[in-house]
């Protein structure tokens, strides 16, 4: 039972650090950021009110709540590009992901004004990353509770965020299905 639980909470698995970054994965991850808008489209629009307010495992948060939460956790990282590009290491504000997303619009919000969001954000991120020298990519911020980190490493860390929180909606729509 440990085992489904774990598959449901990671159904991808942790984020794979390479150690070191070749120009490859950065690639591939640029990919995924760009892919995720319309992947994210695709499988929530045709979704109505029951299915968005699904838990996507038991005691887990809503479609509809992860859906609001993906804009906003990469607009939090896509700010803490900037700082890191401006600023020398800076120590960036961690916030309470599971506090906000009880708060009302996580809650009925329409979806598509998060898709919406998470379009033009991943458009103008994308434009950000491929902009950037190897040098710049280098560059770092202070995450107070899991320490520094390379801005190629969090194009990583946050291609697979999306990957993860996708593959948790399919996942629960392939149950609801009998799948």
């Amino acid at each position: 039972m440990a085992s489904d639980s774990a598959d449901l909470r990671f159904p991808i698995g942790d984020f794979a650090d390479p150690g070191v970054i070749t120009e490859d994965h950065l690639g591939t991850w640029l990919k995924d950021l760009a892919a995720l808008p319309g992947d994210l489209r695709r499988t929530v629009t045709p979704l109505d009110d029951a299915q968005l307010d699904t838990p996507y495992r038991p005691g887990g948060w809503t479609v509809r709540q992860v859906v609001h939460h993906l804009p906003d956790s990469h607009l939090n990282c896509f700010l803490r590009f900037r700082w890191a590009l401006t600023e020398d290491r800076p120590v960036i504000k961690p916030y309470d992901e599971a506090a906000v997303a009880e708060l009302p619009d996580y809650r009925s919000a329409p979806v598509g004004h998060s898709l919406d969001l998470l379009d033009t954000l991943h458009a103008r991120w994308v434009d950000l990353i491929q902009s950037l020298t190897w040098d710049q990519l280098q560059r770092t911020f202070v995450n107070p509770e899991s320490g520094e980190g390379s801005l190629a490493r969090m194009v990583g860390v946050y291609a697979w965020h999306g990957r993860h929180h996708l593959a948790h909606i399919e996942q629960a729509l392939a149950r609801e299905n009998g799948g």
